[in-house]
């Protein structure tokens, strides 16, 4: 199945209006990645494989920040965290808290819609072996800094260590003084930060993150944006 208009697309220029914030579906600043989806499209010409968009209302209560998009998840489909394991505990919960419309699915056409909230990543590309380097966060990280200045949560949501320190470098926040932990809150200046361990196949299926753990986690969000209204 065909998700997306695949490296015709990827290739053509985009102007500034075609931009969402927080996303350029052309980007390429990136050389190891940008090479490496070139690569991926050549063996899997179905894919989606080019900087992923963020998904839901622009201006979300709630910003859900995850790692990168997984290979045969949001790299193949096109939406955060669909398609691939971590997805099926995120939308479920999201759905179970009253933050999305169903549970979702593996298909981006299945009509889910975000309520309050929004789901993006750290870095916009698939990395190698799911593991970006340092100057490539840093790199992409103006489009979380950009996404959030526009979004203006009440709350962040992150998903791992490295989307807590994206957070905090795109709000200008140096990472010391706030150490990353599951079920921890930090009342930054502009939003309110919880942490997650990260809801992968391989935290989810060694127990490191369970099922009551994450929901405990967004069952907080929940209370508290229903408190700050």
């Amino acid at each position: 199945m065909r998700w997306e208009q695949g490296a015709a697309f990827y290739n053509t220029p985009v102007t500034k209006s075609k931009l969402q914030s927080g996303y350029d579906p052309a980007c390429r600043d990136c050389p190891r990645l940008a090479a490496y989806l070139d690569r991926i499209r050549r063996e899997h010409p179905d894919y989606h494989a080019r900087p992923v968009a963020p998904f839901g209302p622009a201006n979300a209560e709630l910003l859900v920040v995850g790692l990168a998009p997984g290979l045969h998840g949001a790299n193949r489909t096109g939406r955060p965290f669909t398609g691939d394991h971590a997805g099926i505990l995120l939308y479920r919960t999201l759905h179970r808290y009253g933050f999305a419309s169903h549970e979702g699915s593996g298909d981006p056409r299945d009509g889910l819609a975000l309520i309050g909230c929004r789901v993006t990543n750290a870095v916009k590309c698939l990395p190698p072996q799911n593991k970006p380097q340092p100057d490539e966060i840093r790199r992409c990280n103006r489009f979380l800094a950009g996404e959030i200045a526009v979004a203006r949560p009440r709350a962040i949501l992150a998903l791992g260590a490295i989307a807590h320190h994206a957070v905090l470098m795109a709000l200008g926040l140096a990472p010391g003084a706030w150490r990353f932990a599951h079920h921890a809150v930090y009342e930054l200046p502009s939003v309110r930060l919880f942490d997650s361990y990260h809801c992968s196949r391989y935290n989810t299926q060694t127990k490191r993150l369970t099922a009551a753990m994450f929901e405990a986690v967004v069952r907080d969000i929940a209370t508290f944006l229903r408190g700050a209204r």
